[in-house]
């Protein structure tokens, strides 16, 4: 990536880690688990780091200008005031005044106490939400290509966790895999596995089973059934790469109930309607409301409807940096779809006493529809 704070206009402040953090991770390209600060000032950027990380963030980092705490005296004022946050604040006023800086934005989730410390010494620091999210939300090439480098190795654990439920036999209608039974955890543990060494991580993975399927955000946990459906929800990150992918599919391992074949069918038929309407120009609450109208016309409960059963979440929504990020594709996202934006289409049905589907495909917007990042078939039976 480019660097793309050039001409940030009013100085912008971060001080924060890099893992969690996806503005950090974004601005400055560098990976580091201590806080940092990164200011950006008219069409110049700059990152202070300790000694320890001033090397490697010469190296790593997207930013030029890379400086050293110790340059701005930081261990001595720590020293002296035994405090690492009165010890940053004393340092950055310093930093600012070397470079004329007298206020500062800074992202809405800042520190309260840094922000009250900052403007005890004189400075102006004025929280602004989004000031990367929509730059964010528009994926350069190299960052498409990370996403489809974390899609591929989310088929290959999908696939893998699939074969297993295939190999699966059952045994008084519970799944038993090479002698025991198949569980979530299983599942969910050999999920992990392959996601480990193709070198992803993941906060959770999804294996719903049974009835309890209907809570869109079970992770799952018991023995899996035949005949019975299966929410395989997934959604790795890179652990150098950082960029996420998201896919989810619904299978059963023998035959399924009517309720639940209808649920699948028209969940497919929801979702190809969102697939077709996505496009540069058009709203995420356009398309939300086309997989309502659909989930409605097949008599389903929905967000609009106020149900507590049936479609009871949005669409979709923005990959990146973060798992959920701009654009929505919900009731309120009202601002323009653009081309290069990554969503999730993930209609989903959901009744209590009988289980869940989903179904999730992740897209790029382009100006004349969308490109379908996920090649995993769509079989609820198999």
């Amino acid at each position: 990536m480019s660097s793309i704070k050039r001409g940030c206009g009013e100085p912008i402040l971060l001080i924060s880690e890099s893992y969690h953090s996806a503005d950090m991770y974004y601005a400055t390209g560098f990976l580091a688990p201590d806080r940092f600060v990164y200011i950006c000032q008219d069409d110049s950027e700059y990152l202070f780091v300790s000694q320890m990380e001033y090397e490697r963030a010469k190296k790593q980092s997207k930013v030029k200008n890379v400086h050293s705490m110790e340059e701005y005296d930081y261990l001595n004022r720590l020293r002296s005031l035994k405090d690492p946050d009165l010890a940053l604040v004393d340092t950055l006023v310093a930093i600012f005044s070397s470079i004329n800086i007298k206020k500062v934005r800074v992202p809405a989730d800042f520190s309260l106490l840094l922000g009250d410390l900052l403007r005890s010494k004189g400075i102006t620091v004025v929280p602004t939400p989004r000031l990367f999210e929509e730059a964010r939300s528009v994926k350069t090439p190299d960052e498409l290509e990370k996403i489809k480098k974390a899609q591929a190795v989310n088929e290959k654990a999908m696939a893998h966790a699939i074969e297993i439920i295939k190999k699966s036999q059952p045994v008084n209608g519970v799944l038993y895999y090479e002698g025991r039974p198949l569980t979530s955890e299983l599942l969910q543990r050999e999920i992990e596995m392959v996601f480990i060494a193709n070198g992803y991580d993941t906060n959770d993975s999804i294996v719903a089973a049974g009835p309890r399927s209907s809570d869109p955000h079970f992770a799952g946990e018991g023995h899996v059934k035949e005949n019975e459906p299966i929410v395989i929800d997934l959604f790795p990150y890179g652990k150098k790469d950082r960029y996420y992918a998201d896919m989810t599919r619904t299978v059963v391992m023998g035959r399924p109930s009517a309720e639940i074949q209808k649920m699948y069918d028209v969940t497919l038929e929801a979702q190809n309607i969102a697939l077709k309407a996505i496009k540069a120009g058009i709203t995420g609450k356009y398309v939300n409301d086309l997989v309502c109208e659909c989930f409605e016309k097949h008599g389903y409960g929905t967000t609009r409807t106020k149900s507590a059963e049936g479609f009871i979440h949005s669409t979709g929504h923005g990959v990146g940096i973060d798992i959920h990020e701009l654009p929505s594709i919900s009731e309120s996202g009202l601002e323009p779809l653009k081309a290069g934006q990554v969503v999730t289409v993930e209609p989903g049905l959901y009744i209590k006493g009988v289980g869940g589907v989903r179904i999730e495909d992740m897209v790029v917007v382009t100006d004349t529809g969308c490109i379908d990042l996920t090649n995993m078939p769509k079989n609820l039976v198999i």
